[in-house]
């Protein structure tokens, strides 16, 4: 019988054990280019800038189908109208029934261009720059902080005397702020901007996802100086190796980083960072 009770009891505490460190556990999943999966400590599923389909993903290569290994989506966040960005969205958000957050006129067109269900978007989830909003039941505050860039999506049903972009709003970045884990800044494609500071004063990011990629975006000197002016206690690089247009590794990147004494953690795609709370699991 005491043998018996014993395992009952250690059954319990390790029930209530594994509870507790989901209740404050945030993961973080790197798919490749821009695309960051976030699950929160209440399991709500949120995917931004969802290429899926980009060639460093290693869930799209040997013939994997990186949507079908999406089994739950909540939000898909998009920063910007560019392909390689919004790219599968609409598919993922068929497949999930998850909701659009993004700038209200992307969001208009992605409806009526690209298909996206239009049911899975409104005015709680589509705003702008400046505003915040809450999601995931509250869980998460997402802030559209600006970027300076440029935005449009390829419109499929163009004639020959139309426009083959059509407009995608205000390019953007996110600042997410989950409760009971990390406050996250993804820049989006932005440049650098000296205002950047006030992102870093207002939100005191915990993980900083910056673009080093150059070309159509920061440079990895100025991509280290954007990580350092908003305050980001981890510099994780993004959005390079992809095309051969881009900046191939993150060598310049992480030597400015250490000149300016920024921490900095290096994703492989298709890997995962786990937080317990605030801070990063294991450090």
């Amino acid at each position: 019988m005491h043998g018996k009770l014993r395992l009952i009891f250690t059954g319990v505490f390790l029930s209530l054990a594994s509870a507790a460190w989901a209740a404050d556990t945030t993961t973080l999943t790197w798919h490749g280019h821009a695309a960051f999966e976030i699950v929160t400590p209440n399991g709500k599923v949120l995917l931004i800038d969802p290429w899926l389909k980009n060639p460093v993903n290693p869930n799209a290569k040997d013939g994997k189908d990186p949507i079908g290994a999406i089994a739950k989506l909540d939000y898909i966040l998009i920063t910007h109208g560019h392909f390689d960005h919004v790219a599968d969205a609409a598919e993922l958000a068929k497949k999930t029934k998850a909701k659009l957050v993004t700038n209200f006129e992307l969001g208009t067109n992605m409806a009526k261009l690209l298909g996206f269900p239009k049911e899975q978007m409104g005015f709680d989830t589509l705003f702008n720059i400046g505003g915040e909003i809450a999601i995931a039941d509250g869980e998460v505050m997402v802030a559209m902080v600006p970027a300076v860039h440029s935005s449009g999506l390829n419109n499929p049903f163009a004639g020959e005397k139309d426009p083959d972009i059509a407009y995608g709003g205000n390019p953007a970045g996110f600042v997410l702020r989950i409760r009971n884990g990390p406050t996250l800044y993804h820049s989006g494609d932005t440049a650098f901007y000296q205002d950047m500071a006030l992102i870093g004063e207002h939100y005191a990011p915990d993980v900083a996802l910056i673009n080093i990629g150059g070309h159509f975006g920061m440079e990895p000197p100025m991509a280290a100086r954007a990580a350092k002016t908003v305050r980001a206690r981890l510099a994780i690089p993004q959005h390079y190796g992809t095309f051969p247009v881009l900046t191939q590794d993150t060598k310049a990147f992480t030597a400015a980083l250490e000149k300016l004494g920024v921490p900095y953690r290096i994703m492989q795609p298709g890997s995962t960072l786990t937080f317990k709370g605030r801070k990063l699991a294991g450090n």
